[in-house]
């Protein structure tokens, strides 16, 4: 036979062929553990770090999206002279409400857009608490007031 001589000291199995699973070795439970354990320093050390990014681009993205709607609202008010009342809010960015020189839509999407939390945005005008138009988020939380990632992001206090 061509496979006895194939290894030495290895011997046929009943189809001629030696099973391959009895020539190799795999990892042992220790080896196992200590991957694991490994594996689990490491997420513990990390994740924190990059969990605590998220919140921040979220309010970065707050910021961002208020800043380009507050230039809808200003070109809004360009056109027609005033801006949308809090009755119709933020929809007469994208739909007229016979309007005098409304010019839109003035967001690319034809969609009003949530906050980074899914909550949507706060508008109120004419006048609002804090200037002659109001637009803010209430945060991850969705309540006024708040400090971190329940923070408000508000027209007021973008930088």
């Amino acid at each position: 036979m061509r496979w006895a001589r194939a290894r030495r000291g290895s011997r046929p199995d009943r189809h001629g062929v030696r099973a391959a699973w009895r020539d190799e070795r795999g990892f042992t439970l220790i080896e196992m553990i200590v991957v694991v354990i490994i594996l689990g320093l490491l997420a513990g050390l990390v994740a924190p770090r990059l969990f605590g990014r998220v919140g921040q681009s979220k309010l970065v993205a707050a910021r961002a999206q208020v800043e380009l709607l507050g230039a809808a609202l200003d070109q809004y008010s360009l056109d027609t002279g005033t801006y949308p009342p809090s009755s119709l809010g933020l929809e007469s960015l994208i739909r007229n409400s016979n309007v005098n020189g409304w010019n839109g839509p003035y967001l690319k999407k034809n969609a009003i857009p949530l906050d980074p939390w899914g909550n949507p945005y706060q508008y109120k005008c004419c006048p609002g608490d804090h200037g002659e138009d109001d637009l803010w988020s209430d945060g991850a939380d969705g309540k006024a007031g708040g400090e971190g990632e329940n923070a408000d992001v508000a027209s007021w206090n973008v930088k």
